[in-house]
């Protein structure tokens, strides 16, 4: 296959006259001022660009969305630990062929927003009653069929959730739908590389729920179990989301949770710090030094009140950063990247935060930075558009409102912070068109059977 672009943003700079030479799901060539298309080549009607990474999500909580905004009775101040309690009372009710459903449409919504591949962040593997299933991955397995059947690229990140908070507390009821120990752990995350391991579209990884759920030997245990499959796994951890998470690690342990981790294992490239919110600035050196990713989910952030994580000093430390929709109340990249810079526009009550000085579109740094990061938080090869990575692109509408005569070189720009509404025309994963005029092909059969499950679960927890 062979694509033309009148304008594509090549190897994060915009060029015209561009032909993509797209074989087995990957670019095999760019060629810059091709002037015509020839014969047999597709041309785009639009402005090729490339699919952006989720890093982070919890798809079941898709359904979930909206449903914890009323004050609870007898609670003064709602913050994250009353949120997690509504939240645990909805996961325990769903059936893997719901979470499936939900699944499915949400990642129909994130490929029609411009996301073209997740990182799925998957704790929800037993029973209602805690008990494993007799397939062990038959939650992560349907999951990954939605993303299969959608068409989404899906890094899978099946979580060891051990206890229930620090000091090695026994999981509490509404938990033992997640809690697994070590050996548990094994059978679900071997199971999955062996059965998805010839899969382009499929990549399997770990995750850490977080400190509070693991100890020390468990950390250790768990990379070296990953290791044994592969020193390549994608590991992914929350961390120093709430201020009460870090007094309480300091409490246990002496140490700040980042410093915790930091001390105990070797933090590089294959590693995501999800939220990373409450951090000294001791901290912040040691992430942007790691070279790992940190997972940004904005939206979720300000939702559940967690703070602002320091972007701006994080970025002239030359950290590396990517984005997700983590509780699905935003399915917009660029609305996300919105929200990232205008919290730290907020915080330090100037513009342009999430950019270098020599970078002059502050549009065009948040995108090709959540990329970049995005890309490595997933372990795929993607991002951007040149040879040995990933089609994963997207067509953007020039015609829309809010892109329609804008120049060139601030098309990120108006995309971020003049909305992006109706702007993401056609979508491309692996090589095939997922998206054609914003529809999907199947979208109106799965949204039919989401409003079917959502009859029984649509109730405020």
């Amino acid at each position: 296959m062979k694509l033309f672009a009148d304008t594509a943003f090549v190897d994060n700079q915009w060029k015209n006259d561009v032909v993509v030479s797209i074989s087995d799901g990957y670019i095999t060539s760019v060629e810059v001022g091709t002037k015509e298309p020839l014969a047999g080549v597709e041309k785009v009607q639009g402005i090729l660009v490339p699919g952006v990474p989720n890093l982070h999500s919890h798809a079941f909580q898709r359904a979930f969305a909206g449903l914890a905004e009323m004050r609870q009775n007898g609670i003064a101040q709602d913050n994250f630990w009353s949120w997690r309690s509504t939240m645990y009372e909805f996961a325990k009710r769903l059936t893997p062929d719901q979470v499936g459903i939900i699944a499915e449409q949400l990642y129909i919504e994130m490929l029609k927003s411009g996301y073209t591949s997740v990182a799925e962040f998957h704790y929800l593997h037993h029973t209602q009653k805690g008990k494993p299933y007799k397939n062990v991955t038959i939650m992560s397995d349907q999951v990954v069929s939605a993303a299969k059947n959608t068409g989404i690229s899906i890094t899978h990140l099946p979580v060891l959730y051990c206890y229930g908070g620090f000091g090695q507390r026994k999981p509490s009821s509404e938990q033992m739908r997640f809690a697994s120990d070590v050996d548990s752990y094994d059978k679900i995350i071997g199971n999955l590389i062996d059965k998805y391991k010839h899969d382009e579209s499929v990549n399997i990884g770990c995750a850490l729920h977080s400190l509070r759920a693991i100890d020390n030997g468990l950390l250790k245990n768990c990379i070296e179990l990953t290791n044994q499959y592969s020193k390549e796994l994608p590991i992914h951890i929350h961390i120093a989301e709430q201020e009460k998470e870090v007094s309480d690690c300091l409490i246990s342990s002496g140490h700040r949770p980042v410093e915790w981790l930091f001390e105990r294992a070797s933090i590089d490239q294959r590693w995501t710090l999800i939220h990373a919110t409450h951090i000294s600035d001791e901290e912040l050196t040691l992430i942007a030094d790691s070279q790992c990713v940190v997972g940004l989910c904005p939206s979720t952030e300000a939702n559940l009140g967690d703070g602002i994580f320091p972007a701006a000093e994080f970025i002239e430390l030359g950290g590396s950063f990517g984005i997700g929709s983590d509780s699905q109340i935003t399915i917009n990249p660029f609305d996300e990247l919105r929200m990232l810079e205008y919290g730290q526009r907020l915080k330090h009550r100037k513009r342009g935060m999430v950019a270098s000085y020599r970078e002059s579109s502050i549009g065009e740094s948040l995108v090709t930075r959540a990329l970049k990061g995005g890309a490595q938080a997933l372990g795929i090869a993607a991002g951007s558009i040149e040879e040995g990575m990933k089609a994963d692109l997207l067509v953007l509408d020039r015609e829309t409102p809010n892109l329609a005569e804008k120049p060139l070189a601030q098309l990120f720009d108006c995309l971020i912070f003049a909305g992006s509404h109706g702007a993401v025309k056609d979508v491309m994963t692996g090589g095939e068109w997922r998206i054609r005029d914003g529809r999907h092909p199947n979208e109106d059969n799965v949204l039919k059977n989401f409003k079917r499950i959502m009859k029984g679960l649509n109730t405020v927890c």
